[in-house]
């Protein structure tokens, strides 16, 4: 076992599978203790419960960790506290959070249902919220700790996904929220956007180019919340991680401005807008023709 993370308390969501689960168990073995959380409910309809998370906590265990297990909805403001309560019941602390638990209901914009829409951000986006809440409120006291969101390089936009895309864009603002509020209380939140092999990416219909497992993003999520990052003041970004590959976002900034006398009016915006502010070009909109290109052609698209 490591020490990375040596006496640090760390709740993970989603940690059941797939990243959940690889972040959970690079925590615990580089010495943190960790809260596992996995949504679930007995058949019997009694407490939740949730296999999969007793099953990490077990393997965590058999390593010579040691882990909970939590099986509450983070949609709820009930559950989202009931992590952070469970760490600090526990272990008496609360290190970090990692939000990963997240769904997908895929559909056309204009075919999307309201039952497909609320599931998804209430479990992304709220689900990141209520851990974030509840979790920021203790570090604030302490004045020390780590908040890290899961995003998404299709925040960008999605052609079928525009509910996950915008769960995975208000994410990014929430993290960047947290960062500037927490910075003075000594609390770091940053942003991972991986790209995996896990269920999530076995349904992508294209050859993804750039993309590693669920432990290479662990290793990034321990780096986040290690000494080392906040030693390095590392807050308020947005990395992705795919195989050898990491990069960091651009902060959002105004690109190009343009003044004129007097009162606007459509006429003179015409005239002005596109030869002096004009446009940013959508890198997804390109390769959505280059990929509609692909496969005109017979071939699997590219990403």
């Amino acid at each position: 076992m490591g020490s990375f993370l040596d006496g640090k308390v760390v709740a993970v969501t989603g940690a059941g599978r797939g990243i959940g689960r690889a972040v959970a168990l690079a925590c615990a073995a580089e010495g943190a203790q960790v809260v596992v959380n996995d949504y679930g409910v007995s058949i019997e309809g009694g407490e939740p419960s949730s296999e999969v998370a007793e099953a990490v906590v077990k393997e965590i265990a058999a390593a010579g960790g040691e882990a909970v297990a939590v099986a509450d909805d983070v949609s709820t403001m009930a559950g989202g506290q009931r992590i952070v309560d469970t760490a600090l019941e526990r272990y008496g602390r609360l290190d970090g959070v990692v939000c990963v638990a997240g769904i997908l209901r895929e559909r056309m914009l204009f075919n999307m249902s309201e039952e497909e829409w609320d599931p998804v951000v209430a479990t992304h986006l709220k689900g990141t919220f209520t851990v974030f809440r509840a979790a920021s409120a203790v570090m604030r006291r302490q004045r020390s700790g780590t908040l890290i969101g899961f995003t998404s390089g299709n925040h960008q936009g999605s052609v079928a996904q525009a509910n996950y895309a915008s769960a995975k864009g208000g994410i990014i603002s929430l993290v960047r929220s947290a960062a500037l509020g927490l910075h003075k209380y000594g609390v770091t939140a940053n942003c991972v956007a991986p790209v995996a092999r896990t269920r999530m990416s076995a349904n992508v219909p294209m050859e993804l180019k750039e993309i590693g497992e669920p432990e290479d993003v662990a290793a990034l999520v321990v780096y986040l919340l290690s000494e080392r990052a906040r030693a390095e003041r590392i807050t308020g970004q947005v990395y992705t991680i795919a195989g050898p590959k990491i990069a960091v976002w651009a902060q959002p900034r105004e690109l190009r401005a343009g003044y004129a006398e007097g009162a606007w009016t459509p006429e003179r915006i015409a005239d002005f807008l596109p030869g002096t502010v004009g446009t940013d070009p959508m890198p997804m909109l390109a390769q959505l023709e280059a990929m509609a290109r692909a496969a005109a052609d017979g071939q699997r698209p590219n990403a």
